[in-house]
């Protein structure tokens, strides 16, 4: 059908998914599946068994919980957008406020529930503290020190919950392995620091402060990676997966850091967050190289739909 016979309806529906599209950052909705991805590999890796058609579950309940919490994100911030971002969704009159909210609010639910249903209560424990993080950060605590760590636990405790799939929300005989949803926490909350200075211009700490976030967070894959005596194939595959989060956050970082501007810190986030998906990789990898490759395919449609939608 081309163009000139799309009747109305088609036009108006085509619009409406693209505005919803861009509500839930569609490429940023494959870089939550790695998280729960890498949760499942600690626990493996710590002797738990599973199924993965559990992890499945759960890593579409995580990428609901994402949905959720972009989609709230742009309902609370419609009246700044207005200013600052009016080709957005809601500013622009392509989504209604209320929709949003209620669009947003549905999504967390949906998340909570799918988590009971694949991997019982101590999921959808996890999940439901996803969204109470969710909805702090975008509700009250955004630009302060308590929210660029709210953000950061949302992701942590996304890793968390791919433990779950276990049957267990906590690794209670090997905790030292919580220390890489940790990792992730930190890594995000730096980069949510940069990411909220976005606009600002001349902010050359707050791209430090994401630099020193990635760079705290590639020395704790090499610690996993003596901690954990993996085969030399995992080794090189971990090592090659935290290579390329190097090289994929490492260009846009120092772009980022030589002309803080919003038309260089923005690409930056975006890389920031894509990124993730290696970090997970290069940790999951440590577990297993099948984990890791599990974890790191999902760069694929988020890179390639980071060309068609925005990122932050």
């Amino acid at each position: 059908m081309d163009g000139e016979s799309e009747t109305e309806p088609e036009r108006s529906l085509r619009t409406t998914l693209g505005a919803v599209g861009e509500l839930v950052r569609v490429p940023n909705l494959f870089t939550a599946p790695p998280d729960v991805i890498l949760g499942a590999a600690l626990v493996g890796v710590a002797g738990s068994d599973f199924l993965p058609a559990t992890v499945a579950g759960l890593a579409i309940g995580s990428v609901c919980l994402y949905a959720g919490g972009t989609t709230l994100n742009d309902a609370f911030d419609a009246p700044v957008d207005a200013q600052d971002r009016p080709e957005r969704p809601i500013p622009s009159g392509r989504v209604s406020r209320r929709v949003a909210f209620g669009l947003g609010i549905a999504l967390l639910l949906v998340a909570v529930g799918i988590a009971f249903v694949v991997a019982g209560g101590p999921a959808a424990v996890v999940a439901g503290l996803v969204a109470v993080a969710v909805v702090a950060y975008d509700g009250l605590l955004k630009g302060s020190a308590a929210g660029f760590l709210a953000m950061g636990a949302t992701r942590g405790l996304n890793v968390v919950l791919g433990t779950t799939a276990a049957g267990s929300a906590v690794l209670e005989s090997h905790l030292r392995l919580l220390a890489v949803p940790a990792v992730v926490t930190g890594y995000i909350a730096a980069v949510t620091f940069m990411a909220t200075r976005e606009t600002e211009g001349a902010n050359r700490g707050a791209v430090a402060v994401a630099a020193v976030g990635a760079v705290a967070a590639v020395l704790a894959v090499g610690w996993f990676l003596v901690s954990r005596s993996p085969t030399a194939l995992e080794a090189v595959v971990a090592t090659a997966f935290a290579a390329a989060f190097c090289w994929w956050v490492g260009r846009p970082l120092r772009a980022a850091s030589a002309d803080p501007v919003p038309s260089t810190v923005g690409p930056a986030v975006g890389a920031c967050v894509l990124g993730l998906v290696l970090l997970d990789a290069a940790f999951a990898a440590a577990a297993g190289v099948r984990w890791g490759l599990a974890a790191g395919v999902f760069l694929v449609p988020a890179a390639g739909l980071s060309h068609v939608f925005d990122v932050t």
